[in-house]
């Protein structure tokens, strides 16, 4: 097969820019053995996909061509464009070859440096027209002008490119000095082509980024002449390469040889005296010419002198040298010789000759000599002579110095090297390179050396001496005396403690370890990351330390991208170092501390691992008041935040004046310091100030009380002792007159006396045994808190947990796949699934569900909640969906009041929010919030199993709630029992902390509680299935109960067994046994009763045998016809006011304060990065309430805490239950519900949250401090609308992270179960996707009743 093209461009030249392409006649394809079609049958051609007609001749296919128009362009660069040209029959491809669309024009406008050459040597077969400057396509050149025909034309004239009009090579040297007017002569060829007469030809130098045109005119035969000029390139280089090529009329190029250039040189440039001007290549003509090097055509005549001016020395390097010479010197000048041998022997130095080296030499500018050996001290000027000149001579001297060295500091250090040592002696600045060196080890130079010391850096070694030796040059120097540098034991440290410190620094950690006062310069180094201008740092921000930066006395040192701040420390022995803790910046993130033992870097590690943290500075004041007047005995009292977190009480200094106020007591909120009993000083007031470390606070000045005034004169005494006198005779006169009629009253009185007498004492005995548990047990309190692992539970229980709280509980389980399900039952999950995959479908199911009357709030709920379990692995759709509904949600509310938007979840898409809530911040409560909410918990279980607790009524001793307060002065004794676990557990008594006052019960569950500490509670053995058993000697075996036999009865009313009551020691051996029937009456007292309702055993005569604890209702304490007389007096005084152990409140959070405060910072993160789910919320009611123009910041305000903190946080805090495996008594229940209701009157507005001396004690115990949980609220919510929006690439990125979360739960019960609310609406849910646009496009509808009739027949199946 071959192609016949026949391809020309019209007859007349286009503009460069134009492109016209026509093709004569048809194309001819010869096919061999073309079937013959049936009648009426054709075949096709197809340009591309462009399908042109065509006819068949025998084997020919004669296919119909292409119009200009429908010519496809040529690529960018191409000049040529190829098509598939193929013979079709109907769709049937028969025959295909490449054709090529080719334009003569593009040919030349590719080659713009040579385009007649490109022209006639293309494989096109196209044509130049020199006169015309245009490539054309067959034929001749318009106008009658001669043609240059393409090389493999066959017919005659001329043809190739030898024939094109060109330049050949530039004629004479290519040097063109700069200001000289220079004529050009280039070699031409066929210019007599270009026609007569010749059109207009300029030539053209690119120097630089500029051109440079000349006219040109023929100067004989194959020479073109460049008219003359004076060229200039006005760089600092001494030649410039400059292309040259001609142009013909206004634009066209002549053919130009590639790389055609002339060298443009400028004299003055790198020969700045007369030395290197005589030096340079006789071509180019250059002349010393004071005051400086010019072409010989400029020069002046007379104007160049006969021989060059005497040397003249600039620098001499260096100044000094060793006795023994042999040292380097390099002379640095002008004329300083043209050759080599013009110095070679005419160098001196301090008048002794000094021999040049020839490979070293630059000409006229350098000189580098060997400096012979001289005595020491010996000085003088270096002089150098050219020719009969006279010498140049340096004003500078080089000296002859001989160095001693006479001392070593310190003469030892670690072996891993880094040890400043510096080495003190008299000249030692001697030569240029002086190097240290400790045996063979080089000791770096830290600074330039000096003339008596030398400062360097000593690098690992070995164990031993290591002698000092110095080289100046190629000289050596040892220590006078002999000796050297020591190389000790490398430093260890064990452990370093304390593990915390305020950002002001300044706290003494003490590092334990060996060899520790090897190290001269042992520092302790924070490593910081600094925060960007815009964001505060990643994470938790538990080391970001607001304030301002400190005033460090050592600065800090940015070293990359982070920060490093140290202190110098001091070693007190070789076993221990000391050292004041760094300062650190406000709001820096802290990466590593480290001790900087010389060379050797160690991390901090304080005892059991921990890292090292930083506090914020503390803030203390006086409280509310002015300060105190000081009188004898008085405590200075000082309230604050955060005072324990970086320091302890005895690193504390407050000073009164000069005097100590010594510091007695230091909480986390208080301080309590004796002050000195007189004024120190004269000063009057004294000004305080506590230091606490670097840390200094001024609380301005305090007043001691005045001297009372002297005594009165004699006569004033006299007046007053008879005016005294007279009133006691009235007095005793009104006794008398009274006597009978008060005799009564003072009985009274006296009773009165002495039951406010006992109620004092019990009050302060109360006051100061709870202020004593405060104290000692905060200070124990982290450490028993300290458990083996946090028992997260997995995603698809807290799912289930979050989605269906309440008794309902989730969707039933079902069986695996292909285990018990019919096929089509799993066909007709998987079209619901899909439907559920479908936005359109979602929001009509939705909307659908909503207008059913028949459903209740309950059912509606419910039905959100399957949906969100359903769509839990394709949470971008359960998103966008969500958006949409609660843009309709706010669209609705618009009409009432907009702030009860979201206040409770009535509506399927408010349960859609708090399930998507739930999802979405599931990563945040594994990775940052489930650590401080674990310590809150764990540290309500802690204070309450610490104190005694009601087994019935369930009320404890330590609680935060009111209604939860034992309210009884019970006495009970801490006992630890070594306990014997299950046969399960591996062997070994395990200590267990309980009271006496427990009961059996509650002992089990602390024994539990401790035995498998960190272990979720579904991994532990129940303890009713278990019996506690006391084991005494070797066979004495006796197994506790709670009832039995010898429980104590009375007056219907059994007591339940407690540990006193069998009078069980402290550090008895207890074990767990399993039990044998479980038919323990005591099950019922498991769940707190009070009251009327407390337990039933049996019915007696008056209703039956009640049980009790460790409190009676009011009423039962006296039998009928007698007094009970259990209590003491002072158990009388106390239930006569029980309001008074509401002080127990205060103690319980106080002791809790530091864990609320911690579980708030997780849920209110100021200063750190929100999470992605909360800003993606946020910013979009933020769009919600501009679009429909709720400008109200109060309404804003009110949406955010009803959909974030009321809606789920609110929930973890009160319910742990909801993401840890975890048993929650109900006083700790009763805990939780008051540090959730905190949070809750902290979302509250101002006016929404008045207390008074009526409000309930659970919201006045932290009525203090609500204004500023309220402030941190609005410092969230603006941190958060401050903070960089996200993008849909990162929230995507995000919700496809967690939607891997739902991959291996099975939602084939909820897709059930959601079935079931889909068929009440099914005839409705049709209709409505039946109306939507999108349902009828994509048949929703009836994928539905497909979906509906599968499920709807196995359903009965099953």
């Amino acid at each position: 097969m071959s192609p016949v093209p026949r391809l020309h461009l019209l007859p007349w030249c286009p503009g460069p820019l134009l492109r016209l392409v026509c093709l004569t006649g048809p194309v001819m394809l010869q096919v061999p053995q073309l079937p013959l079609l049936a009648e009426g049958k054709s075949y096709h051609c197809a340009f591309g996909s462009q399908a042109r007609p065509a006819t068949r001749q025998d084997s020919w296919v004669r296919c119909l061509a292409l119009s200009p128009d429908q010519v496809p362009p040529s690529p960018e660069g191409k000049d040529h464009v190829t098509v598939e040209l193929s013979v079709m029959f109907e769709d049937v491809l028969v025959v295909a070859v490449g054709f090529a669309f080719y334009d003569c024009s593009a040919v030349a406008l590719l080659a713009p440096s040579a385009p007649c050459t490109a022209c006639v040597s293309s494989p096109w077969g196209c044509h130049w027209c020199p006169r015309s400057h245009c490539c054309i396509t067959g034929g001749s050149c318009p106008t009658g002008e001669v043609t240059i025909y393409n090389q493999n034309a066959s017919v005659g004239g001329p043809r190739g490119s030898q024939v094109c009009p060109r330049l050949g090579a530039v004629k004479g040297s290519p040097l063109v000095p700069v200001g000289v007017e220079v004529t050009l002569d280039l070699e031409a060829h066929n210019l007599n082509l270009l026609g007569v007469p010749l059109p207009r030809l300029r030539c053209v130098l690119e120097v630089g980024r500029g051109l440079v045109e000349v006219e040109a005119s023929p100067g004989g035969p194959y020479r073109l002449q460049c008219g003359p000029h004076a060229y200039d390139f006005g760089a600092s280089a001494p030649q410039l390469r400059a292309p040259v090529y001609v142009t013909v009329g206004e634009r066209w190029h002549l053919d130009t040889p590639s790389g055609l250039h002339v060298m443009l040189y400028d004299c003055s440039v790198g020969r700045p005296d007369c030395s290197r001007c005589r030096a340079a290549s006789p071509a180019l003509g250059c002349q010393w010419c004071p005051p400086g090097c010019q072409h010989h055509r400029l020069c002046p005549p007379g104007g160049a002198p006969p021989s060059c001016p005497a040397p003249f020395i600039h620098q001499v390097h260096p100044l000094s040298g060793p006795p023994e010479g042999g040292l380097l010197l390099t002379i640095a000048g002008s004329d300083l010789g043209q050759r080599f041998e013009d110095v070679a022997g005419t160098v001196r130095v301090a008048g002794r000759p000094c021999l040049p080296d020839p490979a070293r030499y630059r000409l006229a500018a350098q000189i580098v000599c060997q400096v012979p050996p001289a005595e020491g001290g010996v000085s003088g000027p270096v002089e150098v002579a050219v020719g009969d000149q006279p010498p140049g001579v340096s004003i500078q001297h080089f000296t002859y110095q001989d160095p001693q060295l006479w001392e070593l500091h310190p003469r030892i250090g670690p072996v891993a090297g880094g040890t400043q040592v510096t080495v003190t002696g008299e000249e030692l600045a001697t030569g240029p390179d002086v190097a240290v060196f400790l045996g063979d080890l080089p000791c770096s130079l830290v600074e330039p050396p000096a003339p008596g010391t030398l400062v360097c850096l000593t690098t690992g070694g070995t164990l031993g001496e290591a002698p000092l030796r110095v080289q100046f040059g190629k000289v050596l120097r040892h220590l006078t005396g002999g000796g050297g540098f020591h190389y000790a034991p490398n430093p260890n440290i064990t452990w370093a403690w304390p593990r915390s410190s305020f950002c002001g620094g300044g706290r003494i950690i003490q590092a334990a370890g060996t060899n520790l006062d090897v190290p001269q310069q042992p520092r302790l180094v924070a490593v910081l990351e600094l925060p960007t201008t815009s964001t505060l740092p990643p994470g938790r921000c538990k080391k970001g330390c607001p304030g301002v930066l400190p005033d460090a006395s050592e600065p800090c040192t940015l070293v990359g991208s982070l920060l490093e701040c140290g202190t110098t420390c001091s070693a007190a022995s070789p076993a221990l170092l000391l050292c004041p803790s760094p300062a650190v910046p406000p709001h820096s993130r802290l990466r590593e501390l480290l001790f900087q033992l010389d060379g050797l870097h160690m991390p901090f590690a304080g005892p059991g691992g921990g890292p090292f943290t930083y506090a914020p500075d503390p803030r203390l004041h006086w409280p509310p008041g002015a300060p105190p007047v000081l009188k004898p005995g008085m405590l200075l009292h000082l309230e604050g935040e955060g005072l324990t977190l970086g320091t302890s009480k005895e690193e504390v200094v407050a000073r009164v004046g000069a005097g100590l106020c010594v510091v007695k007591t230091l909480t986390p909120t208080h301080l309590y310091c004796e002050p000195p009993p007189v004024p120190p000083g004269s000063l009057q007031p004294a000004p305080f100030v506590v230091e606490m470390g670097h840390v200094q606070v001024v609380l301005g000045p305090v007043h001691y009380e005045a001297e009372p005034p002297p005594g009165l004169p004699p006569g004033a005494q006299a007046g007053l002792g008879v005016g005294a006198t007279a009133l006691v005779l009235v007095v005793v006169l009104l006794i008398l007159m009274y006597r009978r009629k008060s005799k009564q009253a003072l009985q009274e009185y006296k009773k009165v006396l002495v039951q406010l007498e006992n109620l004092e004492v019990s009050v302060g005995d109360q006051c100061r045994k709870e202020f004593t548990d405060l104290m000692t047990e905060m200070t124990d309190l982290g450490g028993q808190l300290e458990a083996a692992g946090i028992p997260f539970l997995d995603y698809g229980a807290y799912a289930l947990r979050a989605f269906f709280p309440g008794p309902g509980g989730g969707p039933g389980a079902w069986p695996p796949h292909h285990e018990g399900r019919s096929p089509a039952l799993e066909q007709g999950l998987a079209q619901l699934s899909g439907l559920l995959n479908n936005r359109t479908f979602l929001l009509t199911l939705v909307h659908t569900l909503e207008a059913q009357a028949s459903l209740s709030r309950r059912e509606r709920l419910r039905a959100a909640s399957l949906l969100g379990l359903g769509l839990g692995g394709r949470l971008e759709l359960l998103t966008d969906v969500l958006a949409v509904l609660l843009g309709e949600l706010v669209q609705h509310q618009a009409q009432r009041p907009p702030r009860l938007l979201l206040r409770r979840t009535e509506t399927m898409v408010e349960k859609l929010l708090t399930d998507w809530l739930s999802v979405c911040l599931y990563p945040y409560l594994r990775e940052v919030a489930g650590e401080p909410l674990y310590l809150l918990y764990r540290a309500i279980r802690w204070q309450v199993d610490e104190g005694p607790v009601d087994a019935v009524t369930g009320r404890a001793r330590r609680t935060l709630s009111e209604a939860w307060l034992l309210r009884e002065d019970v006495g009970s004794r801490p006992l630890t029992l070594r306990v014997l676990p299950p046969p399960t557990n591996p062997p070994g008594l395990t200590p267990a902390r309980v009271l006496d006052t427990d009961t059996v019960g509650q002992a089990k569950e602390k024994i539990l509680e401790q035995l498998y500490k960190g272990l979720p509670h579904a991994q532990r053995p129940p303890a009713h299935s278990l019996d506690l058993e006391w084991r005494s000697g070797v066979a004495g075996h006796l197994t506790l109960s709670d009832l039995d036999v010898t429980s104590v009865t009375h007056n219907q009313w059994k007591r339940l067994n407690t540990l006193q009551h069998y009078k069980v020691p402290d550090g008895a051996t207890v074990a767990l046994i399993p039990r044998l029937h479980n038919d323990s009456p005591t099950e019922s007292c498991q769940t707190p009763l009070s009251g009327d309702n407390a337990p039933t055993l049996e019915d007696g005569e008056e209703g039956g045998i009640h049980l009790w604890h460790l409190e009676k209702p009011p009423e039962e304490l006296e039998g009928p016809g007698q007094v009970a007389r259990h209590g003491s007096r002072e158990r009388e005084g106390a239930t006569a006011i029980p309001e008074i152990y509401l002080t127990r409140l205060l103690s319980t959070k106080g002791m809790l304060h530091p864990f609320v405060e911690g579980a708030l910072r997780v849920i209110l993160p100021v200063g750190c990065p929100p999470p992605l789910p909360v800003k993606f919320l946020f910013d979009l009611l933020d769009e919600l309430a501009a679009r429909h123009g709720l400008a109200e910041p109060d309404t804003l305000r009110s949406w955010k805490n009803n959909s974030l903190l009321l809606r789920f946080w609110v929930r973890v805090v009160r319910d742990p239950r909801m993401l840890l495996d975890v048993r929650v008594p109900p006083s700790v229940d009763a805990s939780l519900g008051v540090v959730a209701q905190t949070l809750m009157d902290a979302c509250a507005a101002p006016a929404q949250h008045q207390v008074g001396r009526d409000s309930p004690v659970n919201k006045l115990l932290y009525a203090r401090e609500i204004p500023r949980y309220r402030e941190l609220v609005d410092r969230y919510y603006a941190e958060v609308r401050q903070a960089p929006p996200v993008t849909y690439q990162e929230m995507n990125a995000a919700l496809t992270k967690m939607s891997q979360l739902s991959v291996d739960l099975d939602c084939s019960g909820a897709l059930l179960e959601l079935y079931e609310y889909v068929r009440l609406c099914h005839d409705q849910l049709v209709a409505a996707l039946e109306a939507e646009p999108a349902g009828q496009k994509q048949q929703l509808g009836a994928r539905l009743q497909q979906a509906a009739a599968l499920l709807d027949n196995k359903v009965t199946d099953l």
